[in-house]
Formats: C-alpha cells, sequence, structure tokens
C-alpha cells in the first residue's frame, strides 16, 4: 500500500535564502499555487520548499544548487532537502538510514521548474516538473542597439534591486576579470552608488592573479586605466601551489572538468579575499553572461551546431530540457548544473554571493534576443554579439564606454598556461574517480 511522505526534512540554511520583495512565508505559498508562473514575482535568489498534504514542492532560482533523497522509513517516506549531497549523507547516518544512500540516488531540482512529488510510495513515482520560466512570447527586433539598450536596463534594475536590500555600509565586491560581463556589472554598480548619494568608495574590483601573473591582471588594469577608475581595482595574489582541483571536486561535488577548473580559481580567489577581509559578505560577479547571449566556443562540443544553439533558447541555461534522456536527475543541465562552480566557493567562506545575469528578467529577455537572424549561420558573428550588445547597452545606460577586450574562460586569464597544464590532470577521469572515492571512503 503506497504511503504519503512522512516526514520531510528542509536542511537549508534560511538565512541564505535571499528573497527580496516578500517574506519567506509568502514565497512559500507562491509554490503551492496552481499557476506555477507566479513564482516569478520572486526577486533575489532562494531554494524553497513548501508542503501541503501530500504534496511537497520545491524550486530554486538559476544562481544556487537545491538537492534532495527520499529514504525508506516503516512509518512512510522521508524527504530531505539540502544544497549540498554531504549534508544529505550526513544527516541520513544520524537518522540511521546511510545504508539507504548512495550520491547517484540524490536528485537536483531543476532550475525554472516546480518539483512537486505526491504520494510516495513504493515504487516511487516520478516527480511531476512545471514550468514557471518560459521563453518570452516576444521576439525583438534585430537592433543591436535596441537590444543592448534593452538587456543592460535589466541588468540594471536587477541590481538596483539587490542594493536596496545591502545595508548602506557593507562594502561591495566585483569578481572583475576585466571582461565585458563583469566589467558591465562593475559600472552598472559604479553609476548606481553615484545616483544613490553613495561614495563609490564601497566598491573593489577584485582580479586575481596566480603567481603575480596571468592575463586578465593586465586586462582588469587597462580596463579600469581606460575609464579613469584606476582606484576601484585590487589585485588579489595567490600562490598556484595553493590550487587544488581535487579539494575543488570536494567543494562543488562534481566533476566536469570546465566547473572544476573554474571552481579550483573561485576557491583560491575567495579564499584570499577571506584572509584579506574577515568581515567582508557582499560579492558580485558576471557569471550568466556567457549562457544568456549564448558566447560558448561550439567547436569544442560535437554534439553542438550554430542551428542547435541559436533555436534551443535555454540550451545553456538549462541543457537539452528535464524531458529529455540526456537530463542529468543527478545534477540537471547546463548552468542548472554548474551554478555551483560559483555557489559553492562562496559559501564555503561566508560570502552572499549576487549573479545578477541568471536573475529571471534578464535570463528571458536574452530569449528573445533573434539569435538566428542577427548571425545568419556563421559562428563569427556569433561571438561578436556579447561585446557589442553589451557596449552599445553600457553606453546607452550609464553614459560610459565599455571597454571590449577578447573573451576568455576565468581559469584561462587567472592562471598563466604552464600553471594550467602543471596543476590540472590531463585525464578528466581522475576527477570522477576522486569523487567516487569520496563516498567509498567516506567523506569524514
Amino acid at each position: 500500500m503506497e504511503k504519503p511522505i512522512h516526514r520531510v526534512v528542509d536542511l537549508i540554511d534560511q538565512k541564505s535564502q535571499q528573497v527580496y520583495n516578500m517574506a519567506l512565508e509568502e514565497a512559500r505559498g507562491l509554490l503551492l499555487r496552481d499557476d506555477v508562473t507566479s513564482l516569478m514575482q520572486l526577486l533575489g535568489s532562494f531554494a524553497l520548499t513548501a508542503r501541503e498534504g501530500e504534496v511537497v514542492r520545491m524550486a530554486r532560482s538559476l544562481d544556487r544548487p537545491m538537492r534532495y533523497f527520499l529514504a525508506k522509513q516503516e512509518s512512510g517516506p522521508l524527504l530531505v532537502v539540502a544544497d549540498r549531497i554531504d549534508e544529505i549523507q550526513e544527516f541520513l547516518e544520524t537518522q540511521g538510514y546511510g545504508d539507504q544512500f548512495h550520491p547517484s540516488y540524490t536528485r537536483m531540482v531543476p532550475a525554472h521548474h516546480v518539483t512537486s512529488i505526491r504520494l510516495i510510495g513504493c515504487p516511487d513515482p516520478n516527480p511531476i516538473y512545471q514550468r514557471f520560466l518560459e521563453p518570452s512570447a516576444e521576439s525583438l527586433q534585430a537592433d543591436l542597439d535596441v537590444i543592448g539598450e534593452r538587456y543592460v536596463a535589466t541588468l540594471w534594475q536587477a541590481l538596483d534591486s539587490w542594493l536596496q536590500v545591502v545595508p548602506a555600509r557593507e562594502p561591495i565586491g566585483v569578481l572583475f576579470s576585466g571582461g565585458v560581463d563583469s566589467g558591465s556589472v562593475l559600472l552598472c554598480l559604479y553609476k548606481l552608488l553615484l545616483e544613490r548619494g553613495q561614495s563609490p568608495s564601497r566598491l573593489k574590483a577584485f582580479t586575481l592573479a596566480v603567481d603575480g601573473l596571468g592575463s586578465d591582471a593586465a586586462q582588469a588594469r587597462e580596463f579600469l586605466r581606460q575609464l579613469d577608475l584606476e582606484v576601484l581595482g585590487e589585485r588579489v595574489e595567490v600562490d598556484s601551489d595553493g590550487l587544488d582541483p581535487f579539494r575543488a571536486v570536494d567543494v562543488i561535488e562534481d566533476y566536469k572538468p570546465l566547473d572544476v577548473e573554474c571552481a579550483t580559481v573561485n576557491l583560491a580567489l575567495v579564499r584570499e579575499l577571506r584572509r584579506l577581509y574577515p568581515e567582508w559578505l557582499y560579492l558580485v560577479d558576471g557569471d550568466g553572461g556567457d549562457e544568456n547571449l549564448k558566447d560558448y566556443p561550439i567547436e569544442e562540443n560535437p554534439e553542438l551546431t550554430i542551428r542547435s544553439v541559436v533555436n534551443n533558447p535555454l540550451l545553456y541555461q538549462e541543457g537539452w530540457g528535464v524531458d529529455r534522456i540526456k537530463h542529468s536527475l543527478t545534477y540537471s543541465g547546463g548552468q542548472s548544473r554548474g551554478c555551483v562552480r560559483v555557489h559553492a566557493p562562496l559559501r564555503k567562506y561566508g560570502f552572499f554571493g549576487f549573479s545578477p545575469f541568471t536573475h529571471p528578467s534578464l535570463v528571458m529577455l536574452a530569449t528573445a534576443i533573434p539569435f538566428d537572424e542577427l548571425t545568419k549561420g556563421s559562428i563569427e558573428k556569433l561571438y561578436s554579439l556579447k561585446g557589442e550588445i553589451l557596449k552599445r547597452g553600457v553606453k546607452a545606460v550609464t553614459g560610459m564606454e565599455l571597454p571590449v577586450f577578447q573573451k576568455r574562460r576565468f581559469q584561462e586569464g587567472a592562471v598563466p598556461e604552464s600553471v594550467l597544464s602543471k596543476r590540472f590532470p590531463s585525464d578528466p577521469e581522475a576527477y570522477r574517480n576522486h569523487y567516487l572515492d569520496l563516498y567509498r571512503h567516506g567523506r569524514r
């Protein structure tokens, strides 16, 4: 006989919920509505669980993970919800259910969907996914000036909403490479602070330099020099011996090579920031900008063509979709999986992060951009779009000229090539094997 969920345990720290425009109980109430699109009202970062009788619903924003696990009890199934896989494992062990655990049995709530579980028995039925963020019904005209102004104006609004809840005396750090995404965030914040009559000295642009090298340091310095904003910059130097990709696997609980590399560098940066600034809380980044404007090297993925990229509006945010065979139940897909490369390092060192490009308003607006019409099948035109859109948009919204440099990944800009090849294994299976060993031998 099927039994309803007997017990729901939410291990997510409620202080980590950053809903700006309503109380958490009101936000959870939105989860239980028939119209799941009401969750688009939420401003901020969230991973919410709500229960009504035999129904449990879960939803999260794109910028953070949310995992769950179903354990068997005599009195009925136990649903455990957490940020991390190891938190689920440790809780189950304290309850005497550790023998039921395996990391592959955990499930990730996919971003932009409400995950509903009803009347769980044996065998467990599949959850139901209901999309609350739909691709935009509008299509912007193929005018880069119009697109740029709309896009950066939406970025401005997201940052403005966030600033309203950040205490006025708290300093704000931007994880700054000198690229167009972090550059746009920095310039919008700079102007927003001036508009509020606040000193931009609250703002600091932190740039990582491993062994005092890496091309980002020079790029960031030149970016700020062109705008006469050198006073905002601070180079954060770490030793390459402190780059430990296997420690990054532990922190992000994943083994995808590019995410591990990015997380390794993020960990080094935020660890050093915590040492330098023990009381600092708020960090902002440009994560999500590549996904929104489809700025990834198609040639590196044999499964992709420009046609598949431009015709799948949320491909880079969500992967191929929750209804596809290639969707990972344990990790989800796209940035919905990769969000941990930023979230987990910041959480570990006690920072509150904000990734404005993951804000639903920006994600939805990006789906209205007519990429097919703008690129006409040209990969080169696709790669040039992001710089053009942001340069024009920043000029229209802030009046400032956004410097545009050649794109590169964070780890490639912060770490010298010689160090990359030395510190990161050439065989990606090394990460997967290390990850599985964590659970074979126990994480403690």
